[in-house]
């Protein structure tokens, strides 16, 4: 699934990139121990200068004239991120603008390479959260997930507002991170039934593009307890749990008579 998710990237990347008239192409060969995908368009190009930071988290490359932005730059940097969790590497090309670009995806593929297990929870990580985020925009909430879940806590993810509460009702996460504009149920909305649902038993985070003293106001009182601006860290979000949450512990075991 993370595999396919990367090219999706690639892919999405280019076209995002590439007029209606250019062309995007897609190949695959084995070149010694590795796969090794390319991914080349036709587009804009990437200036020589910003090749080295294409990858970072909210880069974008400014689009075409006549052409609308959108996403919030972090496709390519989580596609980097799977595909160095996966032993591999990814890597830009482009001759300067308005000459199309290039990325290069490298995956081992020894047949006998060891797989090393999964490395053991600190005891110190094994009392922390759980986790559930509720954000329309899928790699927004896979960078996120896949931040906390390395900081050690139990993250569960929805795509809309009406799995978030489905999720939350079955779970009974201790924080829920909301994404305010979701286009079927708001995250205000979601957070009054949240809050109906679980009254003081979770924490709720609001995760905005919209920062202006009436957008906190309406996040208190749609019954959040902080409020977050988009695009934020990993480190920002810990930050807050970090200052308004405690963290949680396991239930003393029962004692039998």
């Amino acid at each position: 699934m993370r595999l396919q998710q990367i090219v999706s990237n690639l892919l999405t990347n280019a076209a995002k990139y590439t007029p209606p008239d250019g062309v995007v192409t897609i190949t695959v060969a084995v070149e010694d121990n590795d796969a090794v995908v390319r991914v080349r368009d036709t587009g804009i190009g990437i200036p020589s200068e910003r090749l080295d930071e294409i990858f970072d988290l909210f880069t974008q490359v400014a689009t075409p004239k006549g052409r609308a932005e959108s996403g919030l730059g972090i496709g390519l940097a989580l596609a980097k991120q799977l595909t160095e969790l996966h032993g591999g590497s990814i890597t830009a090309l482009s001759e300067g603008p308005g000459k199309g670009s290039e990325f290069i995806l490298r995956l081992p593929r020894l047949p006998g390479a060891a797989v090393e297990g999964e490395p053991a929870v600190p005891s110190a990580l094994a009392a922390r959260h759980r986790l559930l985020i509720i954000d329309d925009d899928r790699d927004s909430r896979d960078v996120l997930a896949m931040s906390l879940e390395m900081d050690g806590h139990r993250v569960f993810a929805a795509g809309s507002g009406r799995e978030g509460l489905e999720i939350a009702l079955v779970e009974r996460p201790t924080v829920a991170i909301v994404d305010i504009g979701m286009s079927d149920i708001d995250g205000y909305e979601v957070a009054r039934r949240l809050r109906q649902a679980m009254g003081a038993e979770i924490t709720l985070i609001a995760f905005s593009g919209y920062g202006q003293p009436e957008d906190r106001r309406r996040s208190l009182e749609a019954g959040f307890d902080a409020h977050v601006v988009k695009p934020a860290t990993s480190e920002e979000i810990l930050a807050v749990l970090a200052d308004r949450v405690p963290v949680a512990r396991p239930a003393r075991p029962v004692s039998s008579a």
